[in-house]
């Protein structure tokens, strides 16, 4: 199979059509009878995953987002595996949340984050696809006036085999179109699978080569006008004053004007003249009390709650902690710390709106489609039939580009309501992009084991201290969690996909929750990070105080974790654990099990001067139950890597006078490919009921490895990110 199927980026993005009023996809939802729903084009749609074309095209409806994660191909196998259908002649097609609300939800979630893109949706998906090949096969059938049963589908050819008659999709799309779905959609057996479980090569892959992709920042409607927007630079902060006046004579500006109580836009005929008479634009801003905090300021109240009395619990089992640990033969604490930090995507936040009285569309990238649509929906004023967003390809997301309140969709909406009738694409500069993001959050971790005498572990307390993202983002959890916010346990939960992988006689981890002003959000992995980091860098604290070695002392707590344990012992063995390894190569290694995957790394580096390393190779096993695309796996794990490599000795956002200080990326730099390990790769899908992530959970696992090998390296335990602000570099 060496055809590339074609990956489109729907025609009215750039199309007057567009403007006018959107598609005809899916508007029409007969419950039954010979009424036909048909796509863009006007092909039959057979179920609301697939619709076939006379050519026999195979058009695949996918809304999850794409960031460059591989998710739509992921999903696009899936469905046509279950299909038996051409892979060559496969196209995307992308409905709308309008259409999905006119539809009854008929196409579900939307969201892509929290690795949920392929885990979240596998089955309804695939069985999109069972069911639309089980209609066109009885549609064959019924044309020859025979039992379906001794029909045939593969490569989008039915045929009949007692007579040997063919036919193709295409041919009968329209009758299959017209048949009521089945209600019992059997699934095939992964390991029958022939495209789903392939490398195949990615669907978008040619687009973003050629130039052809479309990005929300390309996106160009007839006369279109830009805006440079500005937000009060300390969060919380609002708009005193603007002299408009001031810029209004410039080039190509059209209109200043204010944008919620705390950011102002400048309209132009061109972004870079928006741009510019924004940063001639004399603004007052009210700034607040949160103008006197500082980064000094959060960490105190950080470390002041890792000895609280009050905090919420996450995981608990045993007896008396307290007691496990006054008993212990030996003791040993440690503080950690982790700083935030900004998601940093190529492409800027931005979004393109057209305003009327009677209808409001965005054109734009985002990981929320029914998200983004409430959002225009609140902002708009207008009633949800009158309301679409078109998503696109986003240049990066990594999170960032979730549903978050107060975020760019709302100003972008509001800016084109000064515009009634004129698309406006508002852009944000890198500059506004990491002043106002939705920032990792910050964390202090105060963890206390006990040994005995023979150096096991008897009691360990690991004690949270930092922000809440629900409480920001989803209070409503965190109300029904009685406080309490569940993420913030993520690897170190009680129970469910985020579950501790160790089993200590007396436990607690629990969470002093301490929220700043500066707003969180989910950045790729979220609460993994830190939560790796801490319990795997202790974890080689504890070994090293019981004098034993760091996987030894792992495997003794994990005999009822067989699947943590199996990716710890991969890496272990790929990586020579239990040989020496060459004269100045140092090991570490950490494992964690998080978005129901089991992910576990070693690494090898080097240390020059002190503080110079090499990270030469890192060996990752990932165990996500099932994998869908093996290659674009590999992929994944290498790609969160460079995140997790770039954020353990780079990346940090600090505060003064309540602003974000770093601007742009000579402050907030990133790790250069001279700088990537080679990474080796090992796929472990176990199988079975539940269905694991793969863009967020490797991430974790990288840090506290390097960590660890660092300090064998040099005999120094550092216990704060990044490593620049001890002067280590990665070289």
């Amino acid at each position: 199979m060496t055809a590339m199927p074609k990956f489109t980026r729907r025609t009215f993005l750039i199309s007057s059509a567009a403007v006018g009023g959107g598609l005809a996809l899916g508007l029409r939802l007969p419950p039954f009878g010979p009424a036909v729903v048909r796509a863009a084009d006007g092909s039959p749609e057979i179920t609301v995953w697939v619709a076939i074309r006379p050519d026999n095209t195979t058009l695949i409806r996918a809304v999850r987002a794409e960031m460059g994660q591989g998710t739509i191909t992921g999903l696009a196998q899936l469905i046509a595996e279950e299909l038996d259908c051409d892979w060559s002649k496969v196209e995307i097609e992308y409905p709308t949340p309008g259409q999905s609300v006119a539809r009854k939800r008929a196409w579900g979630e939307f969201s892509t984050g929290g690795s949920r893109g392929v885990r979240q949706s596998n089955e309804y998906v695939r069985k999109g696809g069972a069911a639309a090949r089980m209609m066109l096969v009885q549609a064959a059938a019924n044309e020859w006036k025979v039992p379906a049963s001794e029909c045939t589908a593969a490569n989008s050819v039915i045929t009949h085999k007692p007579s040997g008659r063919k036919t193709t999709y295409g041919k009968v799309a329209e009758a299959a179109a017209r048949l009521e779905q089945p209600k019992d959609v059997p699934l095939k057996d992964p390991k029958t699978w022939k495209i789903a479980g392939k490398p195949l090569k990615r669907l978008d892959t040619a687009g973003k080569v050629n130039g052809t992709m479309m990005y929300g920042i390309d996106v160009k409607l007839p006369g279109m006008l830009n805006a440079a927007v500005k937000d009060c630079p300390v969060f919380g902060g609002k708009v005193k004053s603007f002299d408009a006046a001031r810029v209004s004579g410039m080039r190509g500006v059209k209109k200043v004007v204010q944008v919620g109580d705390s950011g102002v836009a400048v309209i132009a005929d061109t972004w870079w003249n928006a741009k510019t008479a924004l940063e001639q634009l004399p603004i007052v801003w009210d700034e607040g009390e949160n103008a006197k905090v500082s980064s000094a300021s959060i960490a105190e109240i950080l470390k002041a709650g890792l000895d609280a009395e009050q905090a919420f619990v996450g995981n608990q089992a045993g007896g008396d902690v307290k007691a496990a640990l006054a008993a212990a033969a030996k003791r040993i604490e440690a503080v950690y710390a982790f700083p935030f930090q900004n998601h940093a995507c190529m492409e800027p936040m931005n979004a393109t709106v057209r305003w009327t009285p009677d209808k409001c569309e965005l054109w734009g990238p985002t990981q929320n489609g029914e998200g983004a649509f409430a959002q225009v929906l609140e902002a708009s004023g207008l009633t949800a039939d009158k309301v679409d967003v078109h998503n696109v390809m986003l240049g990066g997301g990594f999170g960032r580009r979730g549903t978050y309140p107060d975020d760019y969709v709302g100003q972008a909406v509001l800016i084109a309501k000064q515009m009634p009738g004129t698309p406006v694409k508002m852009i944000w500069s890198r500059e506004e992009d990491m002043a106002h993001g939705k920032y990792h959050p910050v964390m202090q971790c105060k963890l206390v084991g006990g040994l005995d005498a023979n150096g096991n572990l008897t009691g360990l307390h690991m004690r949270l201290s930092g922000q809440s993202i629900l409480a920001s983002v989803r209070p409503e959890v965190v109300q029904a969690q009685k406080g309490r916010d569940p993420l913030s346990f993520q690897g170190v939960f009680e129970s469910g996909e985020h579950s501790f992988s160790y089993t200590v006689p007396n436990l607690l981890i629990d969470h002093a929750m301490r929220n700043t002003h500066v707003p969180p959000g989910f950045w790729r992995g979220v609460n993994v990070n830190q939560n790796a980091l801490f319990i795997e860098c202790f974890m080689d604290e504890l070994a090293e105080a019981a004098g034993q070695d760091a996987l030894e002392f792992r495997r003794k707590l994990m005999a009822k974790h067989p699947r943590n344990l199996g990716v710890l012992n991969a890496v272990a063995e790929r990586i020579g654990w239990s040989k020496p390894a060459s004269s100045g190569v140092y090991r570490g290694l950490a494992h964690l099990h998080c978005f129901d995957s089991f992910v576990a790394a070693a690494c090898e580096i080097s240390v020059r001067d002190g503080n110079k390393v090499k990270v030469h190779r890192i060996v990752a096993a990932t165990d996500p139950g099932y994998a869908v695309n093996p290659a674009q796996i590999e992929r994944q794990v290498a790609g969160s890597f460079v995140y997790g490599l770039s954020a353990l000795f780079m990346q940090e956002c600090t505060v003064k006078d309540g602003r974000i200080e770093q601007t742009n990326f000579h402050q907030y730099n990133s790790m250069r490919i001279a700088q990537m390990p080679k990474v080796e790769t090992i796929l472990m899908p176990a199988g079975g009921t539940v269905w694991g992530g793969i863009g967020e959970p490797t991430i974790c696992v990288a840090a506290p490895a390097v960590l660890n090998a660092f300090y064998r390296a040099t005999g120094k335990r550092i216990r704060s990110v990044p490593l620049k602000n001890h002067g280590v570099e990665l070289v």
